[in-house]
């Protein structure tokens, strides 16, 4: 009989899984899986799980939101030959499920565990020692990912994100620092970067308008300098989210790894969780180091080119 793990967050999104529990695992035990049904009870439980029982699995499933996956893929990359993954969308934004073309409902997302196809996908490594699956970024609002409370995020769901966003505006925070990356050194006052393998970020598509493919082996990169003028400032939110003509203040490129040097500690976050207060960091894309099972259609969008 095949083996499965099924790791839960059982707060993620409005907790819907309460109502779909029995359903789905009726359907994954239909198919033919002994299932080993974890219900995570803590920050980081899930990488615990994965790293304990994983490897001999034949299949990890989870459901949950970015943080979740986040935390699964932790523990799927402390192993050699990591099985296949499933994921049932379950949080508030699930950007990586969009980006996957994984259906939103929570029974369809279930039927394309057992009936998908593997699909490999890049995994960004930060710092050597932390991993992440769409997204890791610095700056202004970058914070409210996991500041935001989890019954705030479970009622307004991205919107969230943008209302306690707003209210940082008055106080945006610089980050002086130094980006290497190719042959190629950008020293700026930033206020906001990202490096991404996704096509939506925080709910909002517009926000990586290059060319995208999960597999290729390079990340997105954009970093926003310091507005000095309100006019400055709402140039960029015009480009960010108005796709208006690029300006002097976004800088957007692609690379296989970088290197970012702050004189001050940077707060980090990754997929939505807090990665740590940095002064030096490397992030490295190890292409194709995961499969996950989407509806085995091709996942990658046309867009801007860098």
């Amino acid at each position: 009989m095949k083996k499965m793990l099924f790791v839960i967050n059982p707060r993620s999104g409005r907790e819907q899984i309460h109502s779909r529990i029995l359903e789905i695992l009726d359907l994954f035990s239909g198919a033919g899986y002994q299932i080993q049904v974890h219900v995570t009870q803590m920050p980081k439980d899930a990488t615990r799980i994965v790293r304990e029982y994983g490897e001999e699995k034949d299949l990890v499933v989870c459901s949950g939101g970015d943080g979740t996956i986040n935390e699964v893929i932790g523990g799927m990359m402390e192993m050699e030959v990591p099985p296949v993954l499933g994921y049932i969308p379950a949080g508030s934004t699930n950007d990586y499920a969009s980006s996957l073309q994984i259906p939103k409902s929570m029974m369809e997302a279930a039927q394309t565990v057992l009936s998908g196809t593997p699909y490999p996908i890049d995994i960004g490594r930060f710092c050597g020692d932390r991993h992440f699956i769409y997204i890791a970024a610095f700056g202004a609002f970058t914070e409210v990912s996991y500041q935001t409370p989890q019954d705030k995020k479970n009622i307004l769901g991205h919107q969230a994100y943008v209302l306690e966003g707003v209210k940082s505006l008055a106080a945006l925070k610089t980050y002086p620092m130094r980006v290497e990356w190719d042959d190629q050194v950008l020293e700026e006052e930033f206020v906001f970067g990202m490096v991404t393998n996704t096509i939506s970020v925080g709910g909002f598509k517009g926000l990586v308008t290059q060319s995208v493919a999960l597999n290729d082996g390079a990340f997105e990169v954009l970093l926003i300098r310091k507005p000095r003028t309100p006019l400055d400032l709402s140039s960029i939110i015009s480009y960010m989210f108005l796709r208006e003509e690029p300006n002097e203040h976004v800088f957007k490129f692609r690379a296989e790894r970088l290197k970012l040097i702050s004189k001050a500690p940077v707060d980090w976050v990754l997929d939505g969780e807090f990665g740590g207060s940095r002064t030096e960091v490397e992030i490295v894309n190890l292409k194709e180091r995961m499969r996950i099972l989407t509806k085995g259609e091709k996942v990658e969008r046309s867009g801007e080119k860098c």
